[in-house]
């Protein structure tokens, strides 16, 4: 994960808009400094904006045996919570900001018009 990133993660109940901290963190670096957890990093959390509910699509679920008239044909949608990560507070690892995004300027156009 990195500040800026937008992920779907398992239903939460939490409101649009809302600050959700995540502080069950496995695994913490950025280049050479790596962090990893037994069963957590201690004092590590990241901060997320929730961007509201989903639906993935539909997954159908047939069972059928042969010869038999079995036949079972079942639907599936699994709700998400989709987060934009805000921060990552990690001990020992300074937070970097995300990259900023360049923008191009607009060439002037000739007074000819060619």
């Amino acid at each position: 994960m990195t500040q800026g990133q937008v992920l779907d993660v398992d239903r939460i109940d939490v409101v649009e808009g809302a600050t959700v901290e995540l502080d069950r963190v496995l695994v913490v670096g950025e280049g050479d400094k790596v962090s990893v957890g037994t069963p957590t990093v201690e004092g590590a959390k990241v901060v997320a904006t929730s961007k509201g509910d989903g639906k993935a699509p539909k997954i159908i679920v047939f069972k059928y045996k042969p010869k038999v008239r079995y036949r079972r044909k079942t639907g599936h949608r699994q709700a998400y919570t989709r987060l934009t990560i805000e921060e990552i507070v990690a001990p020992g690892i300074t937070p970097e900001k995300p990259a900023r995004k360049r923008t191009r300027r607009k060439k002037e156009e000739s007074e000819d018009g060619a």
